[in-house]
């Protein structure tokens, strides 16, 4: 009995010395943090905890106080660990690039290049299962490449001459030779890297009410709470000291907000880092958080709710003009040669546009040998069409609204017109100085993706409208069939803009769909505005609020679902963090509580807020 109480004494005697090395080597950080935190009147979770130590240090409980130092320093790691894994998901889309790729020297010969040192306009050859170094387009071979890393599509695309390829992406058949167009610091990864990390940098509106909050009201009440436990029962009452201001100890351990603190962030980390797994580059929690909100989604129509590669389906020479008169001339031609220099004049105008209507006209006329013309004075008009100078003559290549305008419509037309646009065609018509000489009809088809995204956002109560400059006929009949609530032909940009001012002064929280750049107004006026196949567009991952990498729409109600869940595990978290320290607090006012209990709930909370945060990113 007597080694027995020998060894006890030796263990109480060695507490102390144990206890001050065990703070020493954990707590110097949290000491120097609160120190600095209580000069500048600030109670902060450092501060409240190096007075706890003190306290309990002051108390003569050693073992104790050594314990919540060493548990707080291994709680404030694993939030660390846990919040940089969430931050960094994204990054490791940079260790899908190869270090090197093959590129063709001066004189012919190929050699390995560290991408680093590849510049823009080199010759890169990639074989079948290799890894696309570098941006670029391919200039020899065909292949199907596995663009999941960026755009989140496990199907692989197809590709050929002209088309796109970009760094990160899988090589899946055949071997290819590309120009690269990016340096290794400029490809659409590293843009879609950078752009994740300045969104995860951002607070998110709830973040910054929850730090407010910590700030401003729970840590100082709690603080207050705290000094009235410890000075008025001995004071007012006669109680004894050490019992109460243990209780108070143990309070500010059980209250510090750790865990209110780290479950905002880590949770709006995860979302950013989740949507840019699956292709949705989301520029911020804020938008994380409101997309939730979101009650009508207005879309562009060509290249969002269709394929946006239209066919030319019909051509005509108007009747109604002289058919006794050249276009260009007061020389007779026959039907034929007057058809052909129809032709001719719409496809040298419509070569000059990108727009997809245009682009359709120009191929059909490119694949039937069609010889284009000298174009001066060209002018694209926003919403109507396009406006250029032939051979000294001025010649419109527009819609029926640019028609209209001009004064070029006549009864017989406005029939034709209307027959087609009810078939749910695009016209486009050619007109001189004079009259109209021809038309073109242009057919586009509603992708299969577009109608599952609009029944999904019927599903969540969303509703939807499409807003186009193509007539009213083709808007509706392609809205028909794709399942949209309301359509607005005849759209010009600044229409556009008005129908979604309109929408949110009715007070709706309003989205936009569009490609990016020809609906900027309508996509900056939107609570939210979407960019679609933002992959390999700078200027659409750098603008947009949320930027699709790919032409997906689904990939709208799948950003709504993310932010439904995040704002649920958000709310989840916070209570959770809040519910736990509740029940703790209560125990140690009726003197159930301890200051290991305190630790434990404070490390435990912390930690299921971290757990619960991380789950977003397996959705």
């Amino acid at each position: 009995m007597r080694r027995a109480a020998q060894a006890r004494r030796t263990r109480l005697d060695s507490s102390p010395a144990l206890a001050v090395v065990a703070i020493g080597s954990c707590g110097l950080t949290t000491y120097r943090k609160g120190w600095l935190a209580l000069r500048h009147g600030n109670l902060n979770i450092n501060a409240l905890m190096s007075i706890a130590v003190t306290g309990a240090l002051t108390l003569g409980q050693w073992p104790e106080a050594a314990m919540v130092m060493v548990l707080f320093t291994v709680a404030e790691l694993i939030e660390a660990r846990s919040l940089d894994r969430a931050r960094h998901a994204i990054q490791g889309l940079m260790q899908l690039t190869p270090e090197q790729a093959s590129v063709q020297q001066p004189g012919g010969g190929w050699r390995p290049t560290a991408i680093k040192a590849i510049a823009p306009g080199a010759l890169v050859r990639v074989k079948p299962g290799e890894r696309i170094a570098l941006d670029g387009e391919i200039v020899t071979g065909r292949t199907s490449v596995d663009q999941a890393p960026i755009t989140g599509e496990s199907l692989p695309v197809d590709k050929n001459v002209g088309d796109a390829v970009f760094a990160g992406t899988i090589n899946q058949t055949g071997s290819f030779d590309y120009r690269v167009t990016a340096a290794a610091g400029n490809t659409t990864l590293v843009r879609i890297i950078h752009a994740v990390e300045e969104a995860q940098a951002t607070k998110a509106p709830t973040q910054r009410f929850v730090d407010q909050f910590a700030c401003i009201f729970y840590t100082p009440l709690v603080f207050a709470v705290a000094l009235a436990v410890a000075l008025v029962p001995p004071l007012v009452f006669g109680e004894m000291w050490q019992t109460w201001i243990y209780k108070a100890l143990v309070m500010l351990v059980i209250a510090c907000p750790c865990a209110l603190v780290i479950s905002t962030p880590v949770t709006i980390v995860s979302g950013l880092a989740a949507a840019a797994r699956k292709g949705i580059l989301i520029k911020g929690g804020t938008y994380l958080e409101q997309g939730r909100k979101l009650r009508r989604l207005a879309f562009d129509k060509t290249g969002t709710i269709t394929h946006g590669k239209p066919v030319q389906t019909d051509f005509a020479i108007i009747a109604d003009a002289d058919a006794d008169t050249d276009a260009r001339s007061d020389t007779n031609i026959n039907a034929g040669t007057r058809a052909a220099l129809c032709r001719a004049l719409a496809a040298s105008l419509a070569a000059r546009s990108d727009h997809p209507v245009s682009m359709a006209i120009a191929n059909t006329a490119q694949k039937d040998g069609v010889t284009t013309l000298a174009v001066d004075s060209f002018e694209a008009l926003a919403g109507r069409g396009v406006r250029g100078e032939i051979d000294g003559l001025t010649y419109w290549l527009g819609n029926h609204r640019l028609a209209e305008e001009l004064g070029r419509c006549s009864p017989s037309l406005e029939a034709r017109l209307d027959a087609l646009e009810r078939h749910g065609k695009t016209v486009v018509l050619l007109s001189d100085a004079r009259r109209v000489l021809a038309l073109f009809a242009v057919a586009d088809t509603v992708k299969e993706t577009s109608r599952a995204a609009i029944a999904d956002l019927h599903r969540m109560g969303t509703g939807t409208a499409m807003l186009t400059g193509d007539n009213p006929h083709t808007a509706v009949a392609i809205a028909e069939q794709a399942g949209i609530d309301e359509t607005r032909g005849n759209q010009l940009p600044q229409d556009k803009l008005d129908a979604v001012a309109q929408w949110s002064a009715e007070g709706a929280s309003v989205g936009m769909v569009g490609d990016g750049i020809n609906d900027a107004p309508a996509l900056a006026r939107a609570d939210i505005g979407f960019a679609m196949d933002a992959m390999g567009t700078g200027t659409a991952i750098e603008t947009a609020d949320v930027a699709l990498m790919d032409d997906n729409l689904r990939k709208v109600p799948l950003f709504i679902r993310l932010s439904k869940a995040t704002h649920a595990v958000l709310v989840q978290n916070i209570a959770l963090a809040l519910g736990i320290k509740s029940v703790f607090l209560v125990l140690a006012v009726m003197g159930l509580g301890t200051m290991w209990m305190a630790v434990f709930a404070d490390v435990g909370a912390s930690l299921l807020v971290v757990a619960n945060g991380l789950r977003l990113l397996r959705k």
